[in-house]
């Protein structure tokens, strides 16, 4: 299968364009730059230049493929809701390409946003009183292109999709407490995160792109919850720092951007995606790959 990946260089698209190569695809990645370019080459995939903000390249791009695989996302979260806009309007022009020919077509979206404070499956919409909840219209679009003759389908990742390379949230923390002395975590740090290996996820996304049913949503979730005090400790225990708790209230001027995130309950379960696809996590947890250590190494 010819397929087009947007984000095909980034941390997890790169994997996932790894994942269909070695499963046989031919891959075109859009590249915004030369050095995206260089990277996908030497992946071994196509070049298609090009942006998120480039509507004429992402419908051209989705035209002369089989399937097309969607992970570009700009992750600048002081300007939130522009950047999901912009993801809408991506979303819209590769699902008019594709429009009437049954062609697959895997979209990005995520856990967070969806109900705090309980275990949160592929059957939940998400709240429309979370931040998250502008990101929303994307995920919407994606599952109604079913009705439009597309093979839609929605992958849903967790708050840290982890491995060597990974600069989100855990390297935040890191950051923060490599900074600070203090490795800290929200009230008493039962609050709940899950996670994925961003291998694990990138074999969702070819099990999709291949095998989905149109309008189908998906948890890549391999952690369905850790207690954000036991990820500090591990990180505290690296960097030889203390650990502490610090307020709701004190979170945004501790932890920075990262203040709200690390306040959230937010477990979420991929049991109705493993039950449905057959896929189950087999890398390793959050926990034991930073105890592994490559996250410190990373943040020297």
């Amino acid at each position: 299968m010819r397929v087009f990946v947007t984000g095909a260089t980034g941390f997890i698209g790169s994997a996932v364009v790894r994942e269909l190569l070695d499963a046989g695809h031919t891959v075109t990645g859009l590249a915004r730059s030369d050095a995206s370019a260089e990277a996908l080459t030497a992946a071994g995939a196509a070049v298609h230049r090009g942006s998120l903000d480039d509507l004429d390249s992402l419908r051209s791009g989705a035209e002369a493929a089989d399937g097309v695989c969607h992970l570009a996302f700009i992750h600048d979260f002081t300007d939130f809701a522009a950047n999901c806009a912009t993801d809408l309007r991506a979303i819209e022009a590769i699902g008019d390409a594709l429009a009437g020919t049954d062609k697959p077509f895997v979209v990005t979206s995520g856990t967070p946003g969806l109900d705090q404070g309980r275990v949160a499956t592929e059957e939940d919409a998400v709240d429309p009183e979370s931040f998250a909840a502008v990101r929303q219209p994307s995920e919407i679009a994606a599952v109604a292109l079913a009705e439009r003759g597309v093979r839609s389908s929605v992958v849903r990742l967790p708050r840290s999709v982890h491995g060597t390379g990974d600069k989100g949230f855990v390297a935040g923390l890191i950051a923060v407490a490599r900074q600070k002395g203090l490795s800290a975590y929200v009230g008493d740090g039962t609050n709940r995160w899950p996670a994925v290996h961003r291998l694990d996820a990138a074999r969702l996304y070819r099990w999709a792109l291949e095998s989905a049913p149109a309008g189908a949503q998906y948890h890549a979730v391999g952690d369905e919850g850790l207690p954000l005090r036991e990820i500090a400790e591990i990180i505290a225990a690296r960097l030889d720092v203390p650990t502490g708790s610090v307020t709701p209230e004190e979170a945004v001027a501790h932890f920075g951007f990262l203040g709200l995130v690390a306040s959230f309950d937010c477990p979420a379960s991929s049991a109705l995606t493993q039950k449905q696809t057959g896929w189950q996590p087999v890398e390793v947890g959050l926990l034991a790959d930073l105890e592994a250590g490559h996250y410190f190494d990373d943040a020297e």
